[in-house]
């Protein structure tokens, strides 16, 4: 106690000082002192520590905010100003002249855009505001959610190509010049002010910030009396999870569970949070107990004993530095002065000013200390040019320090003040002035290779066996690499020789980190056994791709400037040589001959020797070598270049060696090397590195082969995959076939390979500067491939497609030109289709196709020729011309040695023996034959005369091969091959080549004879032998066709003998069909009498359906039966759920399910109960027998594996074993009702009220009597034939009756959320509940979707109806009479006041439906005990329907608003129906005193009735027709006219509903009197309860904002509720009631029913009974959950333009409202299918089961 006395005394010592402090005289104090700071800092040493940090809640903080203002700050604002702070700032406002910066610091979550065709960079982002208001927002924009702490590009001019102001930046004629200082426009006396206050501020708030003694204060700063208080500090870190530190905390302080995750969550957001507050021992102690739990596995958690006059001055420190950034956004010439104070240096020299200190202290200091100085950072230094320049050299000067702390450091890098390098690096002149004065990337280079230590003994990066902290460090390194990409993303216009020195500085140092990867992580082949261990790869490749972009940009600098190139080239080739005197010497050389041609080189085996995929030296060269032909220096200045110097075999050696490798890796030759080496392979050729990696390589064997002799580069190529000995001997192929036949299969993979890659170097020509192409072909080429082997979305093309730095690919500009865009419907997404046209650029060996892609291609491209009719050969497309460089690449075509290997594989084809050979050989082979006949065709087309054509393949061809392997021509070779019956699929493709070499032929001779070159007789040829082939296709089409007809008349016959001789069996099924379907009248032929009749569903002259016999058919047994009421139980799966569809009251608490009463049902219907079901039927007993397996099954899975299913076997669920939809009971069938006997006369309104009542009075004194034991009274009159004592046998078998119980316990479980109980005496209500809830919900579907009431329901919904209905009529016969009679009377005392009944509700708390429905199925128990004979079920249910409608009709005016009737005038009532409703009206207005009001005309209340009984009537039709198994009504069964009166002749209703008060007229103004004088009506009327208007509106899921932009600002500006104005990380919309909710984290975690569950659970209880349907703003998801365990994520009705959705805001393509797609997630919603689709989505995919849905 004591000690909150002494809390309380200083409180109210500072109350009194509150009231006689002056800021203003303090302010005139200090500036008259001597010495400012010594007074400032008495003053604050003063009061600091009895302000803040007294412990104590968020009363406290408020009390703290106060005194701060007033004690500490308005003084210095007094002194600032020299006057009265709000009109100073005012001024300072007014004066100032802005500069055209936004610099709104994002928050977490923000939304920021990104302009894609202006932006300078990725990083140029812009705030929502200013997006609306620039030029961008009709561009093509990117759209992300900020993870905080970046701030809005507005106004910088560097930042875009164009459009870099909104309309509220841009500057105006007033606005100052950028250069002028504003510190000039502010009165001399407030700048010697404002120096001298900031300079004491900022230095208190840094020393105290970079304060590193825990009990001890800076000079001037000590406390007038210090007391023994500590505080036991926490710190925040990223290696401890949640659940230790709130583990531990409970432990160290005693805490409950909700306090620990308190603190846990502050410490997260803080950074640091006290945990205990007290004495020094204390303290202590708790600092221990932490240090002791969390210091087993890894680092303890970081904890210190602080005075609290420390953690008082900087918490004071930290409003400080606040105050300074808001005092600033006053005047710029303010944050100019502020910008000089931060960066003066001090005497002490280098890195001495304020700014400095915090920044080299960042990694001492915690997460809420660092992020407020970032902001301060970013308002002063980063908004004012002149100053930014300063603070950047800073910057760049301490980079490598700042980095090695921050490698240490373990905070993330959004909280390092190294994350500021984007708001420096990507300014692109500030990025050149750091380059040239401060040597940037060579310093930034540096500092990443430094921090790679692990080396192998040649100095390679090795990163074998990384440990954790390794990798981390590692992950930490790779943010340098971003800083590096930051520098280099835009491209100098002009260089400087300073520039130029620079920048090949630091290309020197590149080189240097990338001759450490060249050659890392080597394999060698396993032979014998397995590799033990996969050894570490992702490591480098994760280096590889981070790198591909830097690799890329570089050689974009370098083909801007031809100096730099030519330098950067001759760099390259020397690391790349130095790198080729470090390979292992010693090779033996060895000379190779084939074809008459002799080759030098060394013998090196891929499968033997070391080999390694990492060649990036080799692959910049081959980069550079590309931009020399692209600049077209190689032709223009070769004395410069080292070209000479050049040794081609080297060149290729390594990149040959790689390509070698991979096509072993695809022989499966490496097998046993494991998946490292696959996945390695597979990252070679993926999209993400392929650019710098297999590119480049082809790139480079290009290169080596234009400068080297054709036949030695191909013999070196043959060396290399191992196959020279093949091709150099004829008969080799013999031995090799008997020897080993998986030798055999991977000599044959790899000639496959090897001549892959032949096609690959002479026919990829698409890179600028290999061939005469631009990068727009090279795009629109990798399109067209894709597409090609399907249409494909928009997103998988891009995935497709590699991406430059600034994440483009170049796909809009080109993909509408090559394709056409397909809509999405409701589901799937939007395609692009390849237009026809292109399909002749198809090229099958098209390098970026894996094996699967290119077959995929090669089926859908011959598939497609079959359809056009067209032959479907797959020549090669024609090739662009290569560039001069690359020139000499087109003679290996006609070289002797491909012709050589040419021939021996169609040598091998035409003579099939053995596994010698195989198909896709002869097919690479026969498109390397059609790329030189394109080839030579172009050049002669291309040529003026014979001399300048220097390819002659045609020639080459036609000579026949030379020993040692003597054979037939090329060309006789391929004729002899034109028809052999082995290669059909290559007829058409031989065909091709055939006709191109007749055609090429004729070309030649022509060209002899005459030099003009025409084509024409070409074609002749040509179309001749296309006629030829068309008429032979004709003829196989017509034969066919033929055989496809007598097949069929052959099936035709068989079915017609098989139905003859089955005859009975299909009758019965036939008849079965007819039966089951419900047909409007029996078999037989209607007689002409029952058509006369209208059709009518209640009373006695209603019409009976067919009484047909129900025949229907178990599923699980497959057995048929009728339904009978003594036979075995039928059942229908079913779904019963707990519903707030229909409500219009969501504030409703749900009811305490032991003391509800739900006998009335309150027309708010704010939570009804609704049944659904499948449709499908069983036995019962075969449904019980499947259920306990089910159980059985469960317990199994249970004791074997934790964790849920879709389905939960404890609360009744299972699967429904045909279509395994989630069910939780069975609906028992029961038989139809029977037609109404018409024998019996029909008694009128009056007698039979005359009659009930004493019916009732009886069943009161048999009540009482029973109670009471002997009554003296007498026995009321009872009716004849009426017995009291008589009890009803039951009229169902008792499987059927068990049956009855099990569903009537499945609706009082579900509804009341209760344990079984048969003895409550709610079972049958809760039964009728959610048959009258249930057709409600289906009539408001019905109505909304503009269906008519009849024949528009799928089967499933009808069965479900009508068994419901006939199970609610007999659910009676399963509970006591006595129950049953008792909710009659009380029932029926609601319509009819019986003064026996007490608390009956008025008639406005009464839904009129459900009433209808109780009254009715309650009445027959009545019923059962009168056995007179002479009375009549449906005479009563007549007029029970008819006294609820007149209580609805009184219930519709009493609620009337007529002013929202629309004003057009129909002819709709007649004058009598005006007159009579004026008339009713003007009664209850008698009976209510004027509560209501007057109204003019009766037709406007007649069409109010008419609307607001409609919905009752529809239902009520809906009801009978089921109950009594009735005809249905023709006009009913049609959307349309004429169904009103239609709907009251089928209730046997006048068309004028008030004739029903008319005509009882002196019966009834006594009820109505009644129901009117009920206290309640008159209290509801005056506002005291919900008035509820008929008809009800439907309920809709709410309204969504077009743009999903919108969505997500608002998410970004809603705070967590619970943790005091902090930003919530998932916020989630409901979209039934349109809540926040701050989702998926601990703060907003409730209790529900004993567990703890997250916001969106919690919500579903209040808002849908347990159900939900939630938008997840930032991952843009609908999640769907049903009670605690279930839930699954649904796609969003937000689509991009390319009509796909974008889960988690990956893509950033702007997205907009789908309405058909929400529309389809409302109807789920209001069908209550939502658990359905959930079970669906469970089964589906289990990973969906294992999630916490509680917790989100």
């Amino acid at each position: 106690m004591a000690a909150v006395e002494a809390d309380r005394d200083p409180s109210s010592v500072l109350c009194s000082e509150f009231l006689n402090f002056s800021a203003r005289g303090t302010a005139s104090q200090w500036l008259a002192a001597a010495d400012l700071q010594q007074e400032v800092y008495r003053h604050l040493a003063m009061y600091v520590p009895r302000i803040l940090c007294l412990g104590g809640g968020g009363r406290e903080e408020q009390r703290e905010e106060l005194a701060c203002q007033l004690l500490l700050l308005a003084p210095l604002e007094w002194l600032l100003l020299g006057k009265e702070p709000a009109a100073g700032l005012a001024q300072l406002q007014e004066n100032n002249q802005p500069s055209p910066l936004c610099g709104h610091v994002f928050k977490v979550g923000e939304p920021t855009y990104s302009c894609r065709e202006c932006a300078a960079d990725p990083t140029c982002v812009l705030c929502m505001q200013c997006f609306l208001g620039s030029v961008h927002k009709n561009h093509r924009y990117r759209m992300t959610t900020s993870g905080g702490g970046g701030f809005c590009d507005c106004g910088d001019a560097e930042a875009w190509k164009r459009g870099p102001y909104c309309q509220k930046h841009t500057p105006t004629d007033n606005s100052r010049d950028t250069d002028e200082d504003p510190v000039l426009l502010l009165p001399a006396d407030l700048v010697d002010r404002c120096y001298s206050i900031f300079s004491i501020i900022l230095k208190y708030a840094v020393d105290l910030l970079t304060w590193e003694q825990e009990d001890q204060l800076p000079a001037g700063l000590e406390p007038p009396e210090r007391g023994d208080t500590y505080y036991c500090m926490l710190f925040n870190d990223e290696v401890h999870t949640y659940e230790q530190v709130i583990y531990t905390l409970q432990k160290a302080v005693n805490c409950s569970q909700k306090e620990a995750v308190n603190f846990a969550t502050t410490v997260d957001r803080d950074g640091r949070k006290s945990v205990r507050y007290g004495d020094f021992q204390f303290c202590e102690q708790a600092k221990s107990v932490i240090v002791r739990n969390t210091s087993r596995q890894s680092k303890p958690l970081r904890v210190q004993v602080m005075h609290s006059s420390v953690v008082a001055h900087q918490c004071f420190a930290l409003k400080a530095l606040s105050w300074l950034g808001h005092i600033i956004q006053y005047s710029d010439g303010l944050r100019r002065i502020l910008c000089q104070v931060g960066l003066q240096k001090s005497s002490e020299g280098e890195n001495s000013s304020l700014v400095d200190r915090l920044m080299l202290n960042d990694s001492k200091m915690w997460k809420g200390a660092r992020n407020i100085y970032h902001q301060l950072l970013m308002n002063s230094l980063l908004m004012d040019l002149k100053y930014k320049k300063i603070f950047a050299i800073q910057f760049a000067k301490n980079y490598r320090r700042l980095q090695t702390d921050f490698m240490e450091d373990d905070h993330e890098r959004v909280v390092s003040v190294t994350s500021l390098s984007v708001q420096l690096f990507t300014v692109p002149t500030m990025a050149r002035m750091l380059m040239v004065e401060e040597n940037l990337m060579t310093t930034i280079i540096r500092t990443f290779v430094d921090h790679l230590r692990h080396r192998d003994l040649q100095g390679r990066f090795q990163f074998d066996r990384y440990t954790a902290q390794q990798a981390f460090k590692f992950g930490r390194v790779q943010s340098l690499i971003g800083d590096l990409k930051y520098v280099l993303i835009s491209c100098p216009s002009e260089w400087s020789d300073q520039l130029r020195l620079k920048f090949l500085e630091g290309l020197d140092a590149f080189l240097e980190l990338l001759k450490c990867m060249q050659g890392m992580d080597p394999v060698v082949r396993q032979v014998g056994q397995h590799i033990e261990m996969e050894p570490e790869w992702e490591a480098a490749f994760t280096l590889q791709m981070k790198l591909t972009h830097i690799i890329s940009m570089i050689q974009e600098w370098c083909s801007t400037d031809e100096r730099v190139l030519i330098e950067a080239y001759k760099k390259c080739l020397s690391a790349l040589s130095h790198c080729h005197n470090s390979l292992p010497d010693g090779e033996q050389p060895i000379s190779l001959s084939l074809a008459g041609h002799c080759v030098e080189t060394y013998r090196y085996q891929v499968s033997q020797d070391k080999v390694s995929i990492h060649l990036p030296v080799c692959r910049l060269l081959a980069g550079l070598h590309v931009l020399l032909s692209r600049t077209e220096v190689a032709s223009r200045s070769p004395e410069q270049l080292p070209l000479g110097e050049l040794s081609p075999p080297l060149l290729i050696e390594l990149p040959l060696r790689c390509l070698v490798l991979c096509a072993q890796v695809h022989a499966g030759m490496w097998r046993r090397n494991g998946f490292s080496l696959i996945n390695q392979i597979y990252y070679y050729h993926n999209v993400k590195c392929r650019v710098e990696m297999f590119d480049k390589d082809i790139i480079m064997l290009q290169a080596g082969a234009s400068m080297m002799d054709p036949n030695h580069f191909l013999m070196i190529v043959l060396s290399r995959f191992e196959l020279f000995h093949i091709f150099s001997s004829g008969d080799v192929r013999k031995r090799y076939r008997e020897a080993n036949k998986d030798v055999a299969q991977q000599n044959n993979t790899l000639i496959e390979e090897m001549l892959h890659l032949i096609i690959m170097v002479i026919g990829e020509r698409y890179i600028a500067g290999v061939g005469q192409v631009e990068p727009f072909d090279e795009v629109r080429r990798e399109i067209i491939h894709q597409l090609s082997i399907r249409p494909m979305a928009h997103s998988e093309l891009v995935k497709a497609l590699p991406e430059n730095g600034n994440k483009e690919t170049g796909l809009e500009r080109v993909i509408d030109s090559v394709a056409l865009f397909k809509k999405p419907g409701v589901t799937g997404r939007g395609l692009y289709e390849l237009r026809p046209d292109w399909n002749r650029n198809f090229n099958l060996y098209f390098y970026h196709y894996s094996r699967a892609d290119q077959s995929k291609a090669e089926e859908a491209q011959r598939k497609l020729r079959r359809q056009n009719g067209e032959d479907t050969a797959l020549p090669p497309p024609l090739p662009p011309p290569l560039c001069p460089l690359f020139g000499s690449l087109v003679n290996l075509l006609q070289c002797d040695v491909l012709l050589a290997i040419e021939g021996a594989v169609l040598q091998w084809a035409v003579e099939p023996s053995g596994g010698g050979w195989t198909e896709s050989m002869l097919q690479r082979v026969l498109h390397l034959v059609g790329m030189a006949l394109l080839e030579e065709q172009q050049q002669l087309e291309n040529s003026n005369g014979d001399d300048d054509v220097t390819f002659n393949y045609t020639c080459k061809i036609t000579r026949p091969g030379e020993a040692p392997s003597p054979s037939g021509s090329v060309l006789a070779l391929l004729e002899s091959l034109q028809n052999a019956p082995h290669l059909e699929v290559h007829k058409d493709m031989i065909t091709w080549i055939l006709k191109m070499v007749a055609n090429i032929k004729t070309m030649r001779e022509r060209t002899s004879s005459t030099s003009t070159v025409s084509i024409s007789p070409g074609q002749g040829a040509e179309e001749m032998v296309r006629d030829k082939d068309k008429a032979e296709r004709k003829r196989k089409a017509e034969m066919a066709r033929l055989r496809r007809e007598k097949i069929m008349a052959q099936m035709s016959e068989m079915q017609k003998h098989f139905i003859n001789e089955n005859k009975e069996l299909f009758q019965q099924s036939l008849e079965e069909l007819e039966a089951s379907t419900s047909a409007a009248v029996g078999n037989s032929p209607p007689s002409l009498e029952l058509t006369c009749v209208s059709q009518v569903c209640v009373g006695p002259r209603r019409v009976g359906g067919a009484e047909q016999r129900q025949l229907v058919t178990c599923i699980l047994c497959q057995e048929e039966q009728e339904v009978r009421g003594h036979g075995r139980a039928m059942v229908l799966a079913a779904f019963v759920q707990r519903s707030t569809v229909l409500s219009k009251n969501r504030h409703h608490n749900l009811p305490d399910p032991e003391h509800h009463d739900p006998v009335f049902m309150h027309p708010d219907l704010s939570l009804g109960i609704h049944t659904a079901s499948c449709g499908h039927i069983m036995h019962a007993t075969c449904w019980q027998r499947y259920f306990e397996a089910v159980q059985l099954k469960e317990q199994r899975r249970q004791q074997r594996l934790r964790g849920h299913t879709s389905y939960d076997v404890e609360n009744g669920e299972f699967l429904c074993p045909l279509c395994e939809c989630l069910r939780n009971t069975v609906i028992p069938l029961l038989p139809h009702t029977h037609s109404p006997d018409h024998s019996v006369d029909h008694s009128s309104l009056e007698a039979w009220l005359k009659t009930t009542n004493q019916q009732i009075a009886a069943l009161h004194f048999s009540h009482r009597k029973q109670s009471d034991g002997a009554v003296e009274e007498e026995l009321p009159v009872v009716p004849a034939g009426f017995s009291i004592s008589f009890t009803p046998q039951n009229p169902f078998s008792s499987s059927i009756s068990e049956m009855i119980t099990t569903f009537s316990m499945s609706a009082y479980k579900v509804g009341l959320k209760v344990n079984p109980n048969e003895q409550d005496h709610r079972v049958p209500v809760l039964s009728w509940s959610t048959c009258a809830y249930t057709i409600q919900s289906i009539e408001r579907l019905l109505m909304d979707e503009d269906k008519p009431l009849f024949g528009s329901l799928p089967c499933r919904q009808d069965d479900c109806l009508s068994s419901l209905t006939r199970f609610s009529s007999a659910c009676w016969t399963a509970a006591p009479l006595k129950t049953v009679h008792t909710h009659f009377i009380r029932l029926f005392a609601a319509l009819i006041p019986d003064s026996q009944v007490q608390n009956t509700p008025c008639v406005l708390d009464i839904d009129m439906f459900h009433l209808l429905v109780y009254t009715v199925l309650s009445y027959s128990s009545v019923h059962s005990l009168d056995q007179s004979g002479r009375s009549v079920v449906d005479s009563a249910h007549l007029h029970l329907l008819h006294l609820v409608t007149v209580a609805h009709l009184v219930q519709i005016l009493l609620t009337s608003n007529t002013e929202e009737v629309s004003m057009d005038q129909d002819n709709e009532g007649s004058e009598e129906e005006e007159a009579a409703i004026c008339q009713l009206y003007s009664t209850l207005r008698k009976h209510l005193d004027s509560v209501l009001p007057k109204v003019s005309s009766g037709w406007q209340l007649w069409r109010c009735v008419k609307t607001g009984v409609l919905p009752f009537l529809r239902a009520a039709a809906l009801f009978f027709h089921y109950l009594n198994s009735t005809a249905l009504p023709a006009d009913l069964l049609v959307a349309g006219p004429g169904q009103w009166e239609a709907l009251c002749s089928y209730l046997s209703l006048p068309p004028n509903l008030l004739q029903l008060h008319h005509s009882h007229r002196t019966l009834l103004e006594p009820l109505i009197h009644r129901w009117c004088c009920h206290p309640g009506v008159r209290q509801t009327l005056q506002g005291g309860g919900v008035i509820v208007r008929f008809p009800r509106e439907s309920n809709r899921l709410i309204e969504l904002p077009e743009d999903y932009s919108v969505l997500i600002n608002q998410a970004s500006s809603f705070t967590c509720p619970r943790s005091g104005g902090d930003k919530s990380r998932a916020p989630t919309l409901c979209l039934v009631c349109g809540s926040m909710l701050c989702s998926q984290s601990y703060c907003c975690q409730t209790e529900v029913d004993g567990e703890d569950v997250g916001a969106c659970t919690a919500h579903t209880f209040t808002c849908g009974a347990g159900l939900g349907l939630f938008l997840r703003v930032r991952e843009s998801q609908v999640l769907f959950l049903a009670g605690k365990t279930k839930g699954c994520f649904y796609p969003p009705p937000y689509l991009d333009d390319y009509g796909e959705t974008d889960q988690g805001l990956k893509r950033g393509n702007p997205l907009h409202l789908c309405s058909e797609r929400y529309r389809k997630i409302e109807r789920l919603w209001r069908q209550h299918s939502i658990a359905e689709v959930i079970g669906h989505a469970q089964e589906a995919n289990q990973t969906l089961v294992a999630i916490d849905w509680q917790h989100l």
